[in-house]
């Protein structure tokens, strides 16, 4: 009878140390649903577990910056998949390539030293069904392309360059003989084009000088950026429209801890463009991104949501350093396209910028279309809070009849801010908790 009385005793007590445990809150989106787990794993993919190695070298591939090896180095990638797989590998030395297709169960290992540069020539990429721009067109391909390759990985420390001096001379000189020269009027690659792809891993490389967008990712899901070096210059010639990473219609993606300076936007959420792109099947959403722990030298924005965006939700941008960018969150708001932006939240970020939020009429080179039942496009529940900014225009914001704006919360914000515009009633249900504008 004591055993058991001991015991019940114990128990309580063991309870009531279990209760008095502080618990642990769930990670949540900003729309309430619980974070995945697999959003806390910033580990690097462990490159000696993908497979036999092929070096470049050991197959025919020559050290030779001024020779386009494009067949040679497909030839080792081709021997890599037919074999079952394997980390195809650029040793030190600069490699000159123009589009290069990797495949099931192949991966890329550019070693310190070592640079895969893009040929500056567009005749060695070729031209095959993609995505471009919103749009799925015939265009030219990346310098490296995965498609339907689940688990690619791309692994530093090396370089992977694009080569672009030349195409961004090219579009500035077109664009001064005809400004309203398109950005696909002027022919230019991509730096990498994944698509249709699960469980990809980018981590610590140097993803530089781009020609055209740096990173595009279509129609994939968990894909994590880490530890990545994405640069493209934005003065003398600038890089015109090298976007960081462009998401387009993809769905749980992480970029933890990279450093982006481009002449253009960093984390760009793409997904159709038009008065009908909600009802093409190419097009789509792009939901459960999560932007953290980066540092921002000059970009455009930081996160754009648009202008080629349909449908954005849980979206998360935090503990991040700006250091000279233009926009922080820019909502590009398309007169001829339905958009919906809705739970996106930005934490935690301090720096300087031009402008911190920015919600306007995005009209270049856009095509309004006769709709009947053309839905209101719409902005909801974007959150700003712990915000320690110094801003030329924190709140750069204007209201039109083709989209409404709800549900904007603002808390715990520092801003000096120059402009000092910020004007709650231009959002409906605008919360604003504790801001302080110097």
């Amino acid at each position: 009878m004591k055993k058991l009385f001991f015991i019940l005793m114990l128990c309580m007590a063991v309870g009531t140390v279990e209760a008095r445990k502080p618990k642990v809150k769930t990670p949540l989106f900003p729309d309430g649903t619980p974070i995945p787990a697999w959003f806390g794993d910033t580990s690097r993919v462990d490159v000696n577990l993908l497979g036999k190695r092929y070096a470049l070298t050991d197959y025919g591939v020559k050290t030779d910056s001024n020779l386009v090896q494009t067949e040679a180095i497909q030839a080792v990638i081709d021997k890599a998949a037919a074999e079952g797989g394997g980390v195809v590998v650029v040793p030190k030395g600069t490699f000159l390539s123009g589009s290069l297709f990797f495949k099931q169960g192949t991966h890329l290992l550019v070693e310190e030293g070592a640079r895969l540069k893009g040929s500056d020539r567009i005749r060695d990429f070729k031209i095959l069904d993609s995505r471009m721009e919103g749009q799925s067109i015939k265009y030219f391909a990346a310098l490296i392309n995965a498609d339907g390759v689940d688990g690619f990985t791309i692994t530093g420390p090396g370089t992977i360059d694009g080569n672009g001096y030349n195409y961004w001379e090219e579009f500035w000189i077109r664009r001064e003989y005809n400004p309203q020269c398109t950005n696909l009027e002027a022919m230019r690659p991509r730096l990498t084009f994944i698509s249709n792809s699960q469980n990809v891993t980018v981590q610590d490389v140097k993803l530089i000088n781009s020609p055209f967008w740096t990173n595009h990712v279509y129609k994939s899901h968990h894909v994590r950026f880490l530890g990545c070096y994405i640069f493209s210059p934005t003065t003398g010639v600038k890089a015109p429209s090298s976007d960081a990473i462009d998401l387009d219609v993809c769905h749980d993606v992480l970029v933890h801890g990279c450093y982006m300076s481009v002449n253009d936007d960093a984390v760009v959420l793409k997904g159709g463009k038009g008065t009908w792109a909600d009802k093409d099947p190419n097009n789509g959403p792009n939901f459960n991104i999560i932007i953290e722990d980066c540092v921002y030298g000059r970009v455009h924005g930081c996160l754009t949501l648009g202008s080629e965006s349909l449908y954005d939700k849980n979206v998360i941008l935090r503990r991040c350093k700006i250091t000279d960018a233009s926009r922080v969150l820019w909502l590009k708001m398309r007169p001829d396209t339905p958009q919906h932006y809705e739970y996106v939240t930005v934490e935690d970020v301090v720096g300087d910028c031009g402008s911190f939020l920015v919600v306007r009429p995005w009209t270049q080179f856009y095509k309004p279309e006769g709709r009947d039942d053309m839905p209101l496009s719409t902005c909801n529940n974007i959150v700003m809070r712990n915000i320690d900014m110094n801003c030329n225009n924190f709140f750069d914001v204007g209201t039109s009849e083709k989209y409404r704006l709800r549900d904007f919360t603002f808390e715990n914000c520092k801003v000096r801010d120059k402009k000092k515009a910020f004007d709650a009633s231009l959002i409906e249900n605008c919360v604003v908790k504790n801001v302080v504008i110097e």
